[in-house]
């Protein structure tokens, strides 16, 4: 069970009256405050954004391995190559 932490910090945000009633509205369909609302909504969004830029640790052959991939050379990729040259269907049926 994660420890409880007590919250003593403060965060003021200055925002216009019209986002001001949005969040009221929505925190009320809620039923929660709109401190309860904004926060859990906040954390919310930062935890969609934080996973892919967290640190995260290799073990020394881990971090070889890791070396070893990005310096291989990519495969070679005909169909890809051939997407690539061809004119999309957006630039064909411009032309007609």
């Amino acid at each position: 069970m994660p420890a409880i932490e007590t919250r003593n910090q403060k965060l003021d945000l200055r925002l216009t009256p019209t986002a001001k009633r949005t969040l009221q509205t929505a925190a009320q369909a809620a039923h929660r405050s709109v401190s309860e609302f904004v926060l859990e909504s906040a954390l919310a969004r930062a935890e969609e954004t934080l996973p892919d830029r967290q640190r995260f640790g290799l073990s020394a052959g881990e971090w070889a391995l890791f070396l070893a991939a990005l310096d291989t050379p990519p495969r070679p990729a005909p169909r890809l190559a051939r997407l690539l040259r061809e004119q999309g269907v957006f630039e064909r049926n411009r032309r007609k």
